[in-house]
């Protein structure tokens, strides 16, 4: 698989990701028929700030809620911020209702 295709295809994914609502690097490559490739996902993510089109990769967590990439938006805080003021609520890093905020791209995009 061509990385630049796979790259182009996670941010055509995670730009549907609707406001107010995050999904996983896992549930993006499961969608994307690439089920192992969770990391790829994220490799991909920590250049979308190059794409010319705003890639909103604030709302993709790992798979327990947790802000895994958090390192990667300038700051410590900046990804936390930027899913508060969409509405999610935190206790430490932890997503609260990570279920009732979680985006399945396998069920909403089929």
């Amino acid at each position: 698989m061509n990385d630049d295709n796979f790259f182009n295809r996670v941010f055509e994914v995670v730009i549907l990701i609707p406001y107010g609502r995050v999904t996983s690097y896992g549930a993006i490559a499961k969608y994307l028929g690439a089920g192992g490739s969770a990391r790829m996902v994220g490799w991909a993510l920590n250049t979308a700030n190059r794409s010319f089109v705003p890639i909103p990769a604030h709302r993709v967590v790992n798979r327990n809620g947790l802000l895994s990439g958090k390192r990667h938006f300038g700051g410590p805080d900046v990804m936390r911020q930027l899913l508060e003021s969409e509405g999610i609520v935190f206790e430490g890093d932890q997503i609260v209702n990570f279920g009732k905020v979680f985006w399945d791209p396998s069920l909403e995009l089929e």
